[in-house]
Protein backbone atom coordinates (compact mmCIF):
# COMPACT_ATOMS: atom_id res chain seq x y z
CA UNK A 1 0.00 0.00 0.00
CA UNK A 2 3.07 2.50 0.66
CA UNK A 3 3.37 2.22 -3.25
CA UNK A 4 0.15 3.81 -3.99
CA UNK A 5 0.91 7.12 -2.39
CA UNK A 6 4.31 6.98 -4.39
CA UNK A 7 2.54 6.92 -7.32
CA UNK A 8 -0.62 9.16 -6.99
CA UNK A 9 2.75 11.72 -6.16
CA UNK A 10 4.61 10.56 -9.02
CA UNK A 11 1.86 10.94 -11.74
CA UNK A 12 0.73 14.58 -9.81
CA UNK A 13 4.16 15.92 -10.34
CA UNK A 14 3.99 14.66 -14.21
CA UNK A 15 0.58 17.12 -14.88
CA UNK A 16 2.46 19.79 -13.02
CA UNK A 17 5.25 19.46 -14.91
CA UNK A 18 3.06 19.51 -18.37
CA UNK A 19 0.58 21.98 -17.31
CA UNK A 20 3.70 24.05 -15.84
CA UNK A 21 5.74 23.84 -19.33
CA UNK A 22 2.39 24.35 -21.43
CA UNK A 23 1.23 21.79 -24.61
CA UNK A 24 0.67 23.31 -27.72
CA UNK A 25 2.13 22.96 -31.79
CA UNK A 26 5.15 25.05 -32.74
CA UNK A 27 3.88 24.51 -35.99
CA UNK A 28 0.29 25.67 -35.73
CA UNK A 29 1.49 28.49 -33.76
CA UNK A 30 3.81 29.83 -36.22
CA UNK A 31 0.97 29.87 -38.49
CA UNK A 32 -1.45 31.73 -36.08
CA UNK A 33 1.53 34.32 -35.83
CA UNK A 34 1.81 35.26 -39.00
CA UNK A 35 -1.84 35.21 -39.88
CA UNK A 36 -2.66 37.35 -37.19
CA UNK A 37 0.42 39.51 -38.18
CA UNK A 38 2.20 39.06 -34.68
CA UNK A 39 5.00 40.04 -36.73
CA UNK A 40 4.21 43.15 -37.99
CA UNK A 41 5.17 44.03 -34.03
CA UNK A 42 7.05 41.42 -32.87
CA UNK A 43 9.08 40.59 -35.82
CA UNK A 44 9.27 37.37 -37.80
CA UNK A 45 12.00 36.25 -35.16
CA UNK A 46 10.33 37.22 -32.35
CA UNK A 47 13.39 40.21 -31.49
CA UNK A 48 11.32 42.85 -31.21
CA UNK A 49 10.38 45.83 -33.44
CA UNK A 50 7.12 48.24 -32.79
CA UNK A 51 6.83 45.73 -30.31
CA UNK A 52 8.85 44.41 -27.64
CA UNK A 53 11.05 41.20 -27.97
CA UNK A 54 9.54 37.99 -27.33
CA UNK A 55 12.68 35.59 -27.57
CA UNK A 56 13.53 34.30 -25.22
CA UNK A 57 10.11 33.63 -24.05
CA UNK A 58 10.62 34.00 -20.17
CA UNK A 59 6.60 34.07 -19.61
CA UNK A 60 4.61 30.82 -18.42
CA UNK A 61 1.98 30.11 -20.54
CA UNK A 62 -0.66 31.25 -18.02
CA UNK A 63 1.42 34.26 -17.69
CA UNK A 64 1.37 34.86 -21.64
CA UNK A 65 -1.85 34.14 -22.21
CA UNK A 66 -2.77 36.75 -19.24
CA UNK A 67 -0.34 39.09 -21.59
CA UNK A 68 -2.41 39.00 -24.65
CA UNK A 69 -5.79 38.20 -22.88
CA UNK A 70 -5.04 41.98 -21.10
CA UNK A 71 -1.95 43.70 -22.41
CA UNK A 72 -0.54 47.03 -21.59
CA UNK A 73 -0.43 48.24 -24.79
CA UNK A 74 -1.19 46.09 -27.96
CA UNK A 75 -4.89 45.08 -28.64
CA UNK A 76 -6.25 42.61 -26.36
CA UNK A 77 -6.92 39.03 -28.51
CA UNK A 78 -9.74 37.55 -26.12
CA UNK A 79 -10.93 34.07 -26.98
CA UNK A 80 -13.52 34.40 -29.17
CA UNK A 81 -10.70 36.02 -31.38
CA UNK A 82 -7.60 33.46 -30.42
CA UNK A 83 -8.81 30.31 -28.04
CA UNK A 84 -6.66 28.87 -25.28
CA UNK A 85 -5.31 26.45 -27.44
CA UNK A 86 -4.14 28.65 -30.21
CA UNK A 87 -2.42 30.77 -27.55
CA UNK A 88 -0.65 27.85 -26.36
CA UNK A 89 0.21 26.83 -29.83
CA UNK A 90 1.83 30.53 -30.43
CA UNK A 91 3.67 30.33 -26.69
CA UNK A 92 5.07 26.85 -28.33
CA UNK A 93 6.33 28.46 -31.03
CA UNK A 94 7.67 31.58 -29.74
CA UNK A 95 9.21 29.38 -27.56
CA UNK A 96 10.80 27.55 -30.38
CA UNK A 97 12.36 30.35 -31.93
CA UNK A 98 16.18 30.46 -31.57
CA UNK A 99 18.09 33.50 -29.30
CA UNK A 100 20.20 35.71 -31.05
CA UNK A 101 23.64 35.40 -29.68
CA UNK A 102 25.01 38.43 -27.82
CA UNK A 103 27.03 40.90 -29.60
CA UNK A 104 30.08 39.79 -28.32
CA UNK A 105 30.04 36.70 -29.86
CA UNK A 106 29.41 38.27 -33.31
CA UNK A 107 32.62 38.97 -34.63
CA UNK A 108 31.62 41.95 -36.88
CA UNK A 109 29.75 43.44 -33.42
CA UNK A 110 33.07 42.40 -30.92
CA UNK A 111 35.47 44.32 -32.38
Amino acid sequence: MLALPLIVSTLFSLVAAQSASGTGDAARGKDIYLRYSCYACHGYAGHGGAGPRLVPMRLSLPAFASVVRNPPTMPPYSAKLLSDAQLSDVWRYIRALPEWPPASRIPLLAK
